[in-house]
């Protein structure tokens, strides 16, 4: 497979970047991705945060904690890959750093949101902008049915609420998002991963997507 189609210009992407809301799958589809380019993986590795397990457990408690860890780690990711050429080798990664500010939005109280944002500012992070943002939405029932049957112990109590107010975050975000091209899937109905039919039909819409914003409904495709 190729990707150079990506590109108007005819070269293909370096740093292309799965994001979504927890459960939607874009960790396993940048893996996927990785393997099909031959890519280098950027994941943020939520398993390394010693305080996400509480932060689920307890709420509010472990939020600022949970969310500092993040914002160091991610900010020390994208120093090591500035330090190092980006774009010698095609990256893919599982999220991008705004993000950062979505979650901080969601669970910090105005006080530990202030604090947030003087230490992000501080640390004056200049994350890389993307070649292509692959933006994957999904019902929350289809969320909690993934979430549920991954089996990470402290997911199984995330709440509905609390992924309605998140994926209505990154709606938001994505709205406005005018950095670079994003293709936005609808990722309710398939499995990329463990479909090999739904993988091939979402890699034949992301090497055709060049530029601007573009929507994919895969069972609207199949449909046509």
């Amino acid at each position: 497979m190729s990707v150079s189609s990506l590109n108007p210009a005819g070269s293909a992407p370096r740093f292309i970047v799965v994001e979504g809301p927890i459960g939607v799958g874009k960790t396993a589809l940048a893996k996927r991705l990785a393997d099909s380019m031959s890519a280098e993986l950027v994941l943020e590795e939520a398993a390394d945060n010693p305080f996400l397990e509480r932060f689920y457990r307890d709420g509010s408690s472990a939020a600022l904690p949970a969310q500092m860890f993040f914002l160091f780690a991610r900010a020390r990711q994208i120093g090591d890959l500035r330090q190092s050429d980006l774009f010698t080798d095609v990256r893919i990664a599982d999220y991008i750093f705004a993000k950062d500010r979505i979650f901080a939005e969601l669970n910090l109280d105005p006080d530990e949101l202030a604090l947030y944002d003087k230490v992000a500012e501080n640390l004056a992070v200049e994350p890389p902008v993307p070649d292509l943002v692959i933006y994957l939405q999904a019902s929350v029932d289809a969320l909690l049915a993934r979430i549920a049957r991954r089996g990470i112990p402290y997911e199984r109590v995330i709440e509905r609420r609390y992924l309605e107010r998140l994926t209505d975050s990154y709606a938001r975000y994505f709205h406005a998002y005018d950095e670079g091209p994003l293709l936005i899937v609808n990722a309710s109905q398939i499995d990329p991963i463990h479909n090999e039919a739904d993988y091939q039909q979402l890699y034949r819409q992301i090497e055709n997507t060049t530029g601007g914003r573009h929507f994919f409904n895969p069972v609207a495709a199949a449909l046509a």
